[in-house]
């Protein structure tokens, strides 16, 4: 089964100083990527919530609007998609995650999809 791994911090840790922290969390996930590859089947970073924006529908009538959804004290700051034989191994896969702070990482069953395309 698939599991995406959400990966949530404060990402101002990450502005704090002349990329230090950046660079060494970059190695940790290199590592991590290192020691977890035959389980991780893809992933990114994200750019920080300055960068993003979202479209929110209401009524049927969508709005734009800058940055995240929602304020919070954790941003989600990238994510893993792994492959594992159950919950109890997705989240030992989650456990070994570096993170540059204090954070989360939400472990989240993706749902099984039909093969092939929808029908016309």
């Amino acid at each position: 089964m698939q599991y995406a791994l959400l990966i949530y911090e404060d990402e101002a840790v990450y502005g704090s100083d002349d990329g230090k922290v950046t660079q060494e969390i970059i190695g940790k996930h290199m590592a991590f990527g290192q020691s977890n590859g035959e389980a991780i089947r893809g992933g990114a970073a994200l750019r920080n919530t300055d960068a993003a924006t979202t479209v929110r529908t209401r009524q049927g009538q969508q709005t734009l609007h800058d940055g995240p959804f929602a304020e919070t004290r954790e941003q989600l700051g990238g994510f893993y998609l792994v492959e594992a034989d159950d919950l109890d191994a997705a989240i030992a896969i989650a456990r070994q995650i570096p993170l540059a702070s204090e954070g989360s990482v939400e472990v989240r069953p993706l749902l099984p999809m039909p093969d092939g395309p929808p029908a016309a």
